[in-house]
């Protein structure tokens, strides 16, 4: 009997942690290769990346975009092609935000000679005119309230999940309107106001440079979190598919619902979460497929209180026992 498909869950912006996946550098010869290569192809930037990447926390540098956001690219690209090496190619990749990219990479969309001038485009258009913020609120999006005032719906990370993104002043009055009905509302670790029209003309300029890179039709099967179906042929190739993205909500959940709604069966999906905070493989926790026990969450990283070190090696080879069968 075939076993169950493999789902590379990919984190964005907020799931950043101090020395994310760290553990598996000089461990895993594929993981190693592919971080010391996008370093290596940063020059004097890619030297102060891999600082940043392995300062232990507290390390609120990484709050910066400019900074998460390679090595969000980075780190999902190198255990993407780790757990190729070990346990062959996922069946299916998806990817949330920055993470889209990544699995665009894997997936042969854009070569992984050009990870690093990806990342170099995606930073280089993150200036003054995003800056805000993101909150995450423990709602649906029909639970809040109709009029956010500056404010839009960023991100559905679950079905009780939902991202707001906006300028620092609108957050502000819309995190203590919300306090003050009950929500528990965190902040996200951004200086900008990501998924959110303030990052409108951000894509637009992110489209134009990511039109000068090559491009392939997909060899493997991106669910896409801006549309939460499979990217066709023709969007891969447009450039203005992936930069939108900048400005557009990130629907994560309800493409990862979908995924689950019809591997209701044997033999079911494994989902790979390869975010450090562990945030991508939670909401399918209460999924009736996870919950009984024909898909499971199996995540790539150690707990967040022992990530970074020697026990991320030994998560990430429990988890490829678990992808073997």
């Amino acid at each position: 009997m075939e076993g169950p498909r493999t789902v590379l869950l990919l984190p964005g912006q907020g799931s950043q942690r101090e020395r994310m996946a760290a553990g598996l550098y000089g461990v895993s010869p594929e993981f190693t290769s592919a971080m010391t290569e996008f370093f290596a192809a940063q020059g004097h930037a890619g030297t102060r990346l891999a600082d940043q990447w392995l300062r232990p926390a507290p390390n609120p540098d990484l709050d910066d975009a400019r900074l998460a956001q390679p090595l969000l690219l980075a780190v999902g690209h190198a255990l993407g092609r780790a757990v190729t090496a070990a346990a062959g190619r996922p069946h299916l990749l998806l990817g949330h935000s920055i993470g889209e990219l990544a699995a665009a990479c894997l997936a042969g969309v854009y070569r992984a000679a050009d990870l690093g001038a990806l990342a170099t485009a995606r930073t280089s258009v993150l200036d003054d005119s995003g800056r805000g913020g993101m909150l995450a609120v423990a709602a649906a999006p029909h639970e809040l309230p109709r009029n956010l005032d500056r404010v839009a719906v960023a991100a559905l990370g679950g079905p009780r999940q939902t991202v707001l993104s906006g300028a620092d002043d609108a957050l502000e009055t819309v995190r203590a309107r919300l306090t003050a009905m009950g929500r528990f509302v965190r902040p996200l670790r951004s200086r900008h106001a990501f998924h959110s029209p303030l990052m409108a003309e951000a894509a637009r300029r992110f489209a134009v440079q990511l039109a000068a890179l090559e491009t392939s039709p997909p060899r493997a099967t991106v669910i896409s979190s801006r549309t939460a179906a499979p990217v066709t042929p023709r969007q891969a190739l447009n450039a203005a598919f992936w930069a939108e993205q900048l400005a557009l909500p990130v629907r994560y959940w309800p493409a990862l619902k979908s995924l689950l709604d019809t591997a209701g069966h044997d033999p079911g999906l494994l989902l790979l979460d390869a975010a450090s905070d562990r945030s991508l493989g939670a909401p399918a926790r209460h999924h009736p497929a996870v919950r009984s026990g024909v898909s499971r969450v199996v995540p790539l990283l150690a707990p967040p209180r022992e990530a970074g070190g020697p026990a991320d090696a030994a998560a990430f080879e429990a988890a490829i026992d678990v992808v073997r069968g």
